[in-house]
């Protein structure tokens, strides 16, 4: 499928400019890797800190230098910034790829490990978020303001990585750093707040909703779905790679326009054709279900 994208965009003498914020995460280095070689297509990789490790790993995932098309910008402090750079770099889509990241308290590791030896059931180890990478921070107000910037900036389609489980205010993601006092976390509510907010922005915009992340090769058959009934099924994870390929020809495919989706994977090599007949099918799904909300989450501002 990659291959006649690349093929329909040579022949038309095409040049498709797409911005991949997120560009140094898991998910989002893969998605700016894909795009720096599909023919036709040019990536500008937007990322919050421009370092030299970064830059050094982006390089070995494309085989190239990739300083030039890596731009420093913090999408958490308001649309401007980025709406100069989509204008400037003169962007046709954006995949969005930012999120909250948790990190693991390691005390916490350490009461587990007690609660093992003792033989203690429903230990979990605790996490938080660095300052200013909050989910309220990151997956709502920063994926607002991308939103912002592309409305402002005339960026007409967009693909937004997010997270299944969004209909439920009991998963167990939305306890990962959460205070006492109830803010912190709940970055299942931000995310599905900013989806809304994206989709009723007036863009062409894609809402992706992958199950658990796995950090191994893609290749496998995409299972697409709506309002988390994946989670019903016994294997709901996906490959990062799977993540990212399904973003990238999310772009070329109609049938994705203006979607909204949950997918995982199923555990078996996927055949040629595979996504694209996976995301035909997806027509016959509708989209998610935004009156199924878990609430509004509180915020610490």
């Amino acid at each position: 499928m990659t291959f006649l994208i690349s093929l329909v965009l040579v022949c038309a003498g095409a040049s498709l400019r797409v911005a991949v914020t997120g560009a140094c995460g898991k998910t989002g280095s893969l998605c700016f890797s894909k795009l720096h070689a599909l023919p036709g297509t040019e990536v500008v990789g937007v990322v919050r800190s421009k370092s030299p490790k970064l830059l050094k790993r982006l390089a070995g995932l494309v085989g190239a230098p990739v300083d030039a098309c890596v731009h420093e910008v913090d999408v958490t402090q308001g649309p401007d910034p980025l709406a100069a750079l989509f204008r400037e770099q003169q962007v046709d889509a954006l995949l969005i790829a930012t999120s909250a990241v948790p990190k693991i308290k390691k005390l916490s590791l350490l009461k587990v490990l007690l609660a093992k030896l003792l033989r203690r059931e429903g230990a979990r180890p605790a996490f938080r978020f660095a300052p200013g990478g909050t989910p309220e921070e990151v997956d709502w107000i920063g994926a607002k303001n991308q939103i912002d910037a592309a409305v402002s900036a005339g960026v007409p389609r967009v693909v937004f990585c997010s997270s299944m489980g969004g209909t439920q205010p009991d998963n167990f993601l939305n306890t990962i750093g959460s205070r006492p006092d109830g803010t912190g976390g709940q970055i299942l509510f931000w995310k599905r707040k900013a989806e809304k907010y994206a989709l009723e922005s007036g863009l062409d915009v894609t809402v992706l909703h992958p199950g658990g992340l796995l950090d191994q090769p893609g290749g496998r058959q995409v299972v697409f779905g709506v309002d988390d009934t994946l989670l019903q099924r016994q294997v709901r994870s996906i490959p990062r790679d799977d993540v990212a390929e399904t973003m990238v020809q999310s772009l070329f495919v109609g049938a994705m326009s203006n979607r909204s989706l949950d997918l995982c994977a199923e555990e078996r090599t996927r055949l040629p054709g595979g996504l694209l007949s996976a995301m035909l099918a997806s027509s016959l799904l509708g989209n998610c279900d935004y009156s199924i909300t878990p609430g509004e989450p509180k915020s610490q501002f």
